[in-house]
């Protein structure tokens, strides 16, 4: 017993150890090389969003390609993905295999939840500030952007943590896509600004059907006159407009208050008459108000080429597509002198990783992606906003805004507005706090609008109990009600490590060792 209690115990003691041989051993901080070595060969991934635009995957093609003309040493691997969801997934996933990429699109809120990890991410700071290889420096063999050439509020928006931990890629916000011709025809003259009083009193009025139940403002049998793509985005401007909690810098949960639960009784009575649905119910806002379906779609600015009967990517067939005056404006609010909008947008984020150098070349290859000939090119396949006033102020840029309407493609009048409605209301943009844990929080908001609009479908009586489990269920679904402040933040519970459950398991044996031992030396002694 005693052997064995001994092995136990040195057991328990080499296996931090043992671990750290297996691969758990956490990366070393990245500390910048005195120069880049340009003898040696690099080869790093970069993963990418792109909707099926095959305009976007041609400039990511043609921008590698540039890149690696002026450094032939760095090779660039691209990995296009159809969902920002996928590429968290994939990105937590090769966290613990050391296999992340080396440059990755995403959002802040995903790179909270990547900083659990030791060192997994690069702090910008310092790179950013080098005379040599930061933003504008001497060393660069491209003309990039200096640190005060990038639009401050977006890159503001990558600092959290005390330091920055991405540069701002892409940046867009929300704007509510409205059929005029509908509007105007059952009454209703659109006003300066939308309220949300406004879109549901129409909301309201456009739900009427006849005897036959055909909708009496388009005569279809399908009409859903309020569509709204994002409801997380939905429910945190709606709380932001309302002055009322979200959250907090330190991630505190302040989602669940009065005001909350009086806007799902809201949306709730609205739904119930017919006037509201949302994508994850009923399908993409473009889809419905191109159809005549639809009357105000609220999507991100950047979805403006799906938007209206002459829409470039317009994506339902010429025969269901219904012609109307199609009119790009500020999300509805509840004080229209006072807009609030979320600012939203894809960002760089560069990985950690063993070698210095490998890190410094995709450090290079990020900022390229700022340059005036990837941000104007990419800004034009949508309604982006360049992140950098470099490329904002530029004659190129500026030209392309000026030629609006020219055409239904490059030029297409939609997305210039939205693209214009942007630039117009910067100042009036908001983010959420980035925190560990944000990202689920970020889709509680959601799931709060999904739940009460399948519930009122269901029959279900949306009350006060109801609110009750509503939030309970929700608070657990998302494992709201299991975290803990870490870090200024909240910890997302999930699996351990294997090691770590070994490792507690082993400390839990050797414990009921000891007492088996001294229960059995108790018995010896009280048999003498």
């Amino acid at each position: 017993m005693k052997k064995l209690l001994a092995f136990c115990l040195l057991l328990c003691l080499c296996l931090p150890f043992l671990t750290a041989c297996h691969g758990a051993r956490a990366l070393d901080p990245f500390v910048m090389p005195e120069e880049f070595d340009t003898s040696r060969q690099y080869e790093i991934t970069f993963w990418a969003k792109n909707d099926t635009n095959m305009t976007q995957v041609e400039i990511y093609n043609r921008t590698i390609e540039n890149f690696q003309k002026l450094y032939p040493n760095i090779t660039v691997n691209l990995r296009l993905y159809t969902d920002y969801g996928k590429i968290y997934n994939d990105v937590i996933t090769n966290i613990s295999t050391r296999t992340t990429p080396n440059v990755c699109i995403t959002y802040p809120d995903h790179i909270a939840t990547y900083m659990t990890g030791v060192n997994v991410m690069v702090p910008l700071n310092d790179l950013m500030a080098h005379t040599e290889y930061g933003l504008g420096g001497s060393a660069l063999l491209f003309d990039g952007p200096a640190q005060d050439e990038i639009v401050p509020k977006f890159l503001e928006e990558c600092s959290f943590g005390g330091a920055y931990y991405a540069l701002p890629y892409m940046r867009s916000t929300e704007a509510c896509y409205v059929n005029k011709t509908f509007v105007e025809k059952l009454g209703f003259t659109l006003p300066e600004k939308l309220t949300w009083d406004f879109v549901w009193e129409v909301a309201d009025a456009a739900a009427e059907k006849d005897e036959d139940g055909t909708y009496l403002v388009n005569g279809q049998k399908v009409m859903i006159p309020f569509i709204y793509k994002s409801t997380d985005n939905m429910m945190i401007q709606m709380l932001r407009q309302k002055g009322a909690g979200y959250s907090t810098e330190d991630g505190e949960i302040l989602l669940f208050n009065d005001t909350t639960e009086e806007l799902l009784y809201e949306i709730a009575d609205h739904v119930g008459k017919g006037a509201f649905s949302t994508f994850k119910l009923s399908g993409y806002p473009a889809n419905f108000l191109n159809a005549g379906q639809c009357i105000f779609g609220i999507d991100s600015t950047a979805g403006a080429t799906w938007m209206g009967s002459d829409a470039p990517l317009v994506d339902i067939s010429e025969e269901n597509l219904v012609q109307f005056e199609t009119v790009v404006m500020e999300i509805p609010q509840f004080d229209p002198e006072n807009p609030v909008m979320i600012s939203q947008g894809p960002s760089v984020c560069v990985f950690n990783k063993e070698d210095p150098q490998e890190v410094l070349a995709s450090w290079l290859f990020t900022q390229y992606l700022l340059t005036n000939d990837m941000q104007i090119a990419y800004a034009q396949t949508e309604g982006y906003v360049p992140v950098t006033l470099k490329a904002q102020q530029s004659a190129e840029y500026k030209d392309y805004l000026s030629r609006a309407g020219e055409d239904n493609d490059l030029y297409y009048q939609i997305k210039m507005d939205a693209t214009n409605l942007l630039l117009d209301h910067i100042d009036d943009t908001f983010v959420t706090p980035v925190f560990n844990g944000s990202a689920s929080l970020r889709d509680a908001a959601g799931a709060l609008i999904e739940n009460v609009n399948k519930s009122v479908r269901r029959s279900q009586t949306v009350d006060e109990a109801y609110m009750e489990k509503l939030q309970a269920d929700i608070l657990s679904l998302y494992r709201l009600d299991q975290s803990g402040a870490v870090n200024g933040g909240l910890q997302e519970l999930g699996k351990m490590p294997a090691a770590s459950v070994v490792l507690l398991a082993s400390i839990g044996g050797v414990w009921v060792l000891i007492g088996l031992y001294l229960l059995r030396e108790k018995i010896k002694k009280s048999g003498k």
